[in-house]
């Protein structure tokens, strides 16, 4: 007769990983169905700076599939700015959700500038990295999220990088 015995998981030492219970793995977080996000654009041309009117923003997102597995980005363009610069876009996932694709995160870009004299987009408040969706607002009876971005800013000139790297 052979009796094996084991210390292990008394105390003492690394507890053995038996795999994860579903409560520990952290759980996806997704975007409503319906969300707004709104947000600003300046023109900085010198010393002036002000609201950019026709300018468009590119709001990227990645969705999950009904397998679990991530979704190529897809992207929407907002509607042009108005006069002091502002842009708000409303976003609903409907027809997604019907093809069982939820939406877990989206950022948003500078996309065009209507002004010969501001062409250069810049990366202030990640205007060109992409400035991700994370704090919201909830606005009227359905507490909808409204998330807001930026402001961010075109430029009538490259930005210069200074010699020691910043």
């Amino acid at each position: 007769m052979i009796v094996v015995a084991s210390a292990s998981g008394y105390g003492y030492g690394p507890k053995p990983d038996v795999g994860s219970s579903k409560s520990d793995t952290p759980r996806k977080e997704f975007l409503p169905g319906v969300f707004s996000v709104q947000g600003t654009i300046y023109c900085k041309s010198g010393s002036k700076v002000f609201p950019l009117k026709g300018g468009v923003m590119r709001i990227t997102c990645l969705g999950i599939d009904k397998d679990g597995y991530e979704t190529a980005p897809f992207s929407i363009l907002s509607r042009p700015t108005d006069a002091n610069g502002y842009f708000l876009s409303k976003l609903s996932s409907q027809l997604l959700e019907d093809d069982g694709v939820k939406i877990s995160q989206c950022k948003v870009f500078l996309h065009t500038c209507p002004l010969r004299t501001c062409p250069v987009a810049t990366d202030v408040n990640n205007g060109l990295s992409g400035a991700p969706l994370s704090a919201y607002r909830p606005i009227g009876f359905n507490s909808m999220r409204l998330y807001s971005v930026g402001p961010f800013v075109y430029s009538s000139e490259p930005q210069k990088s200074s010699p020691y790297g910043y």
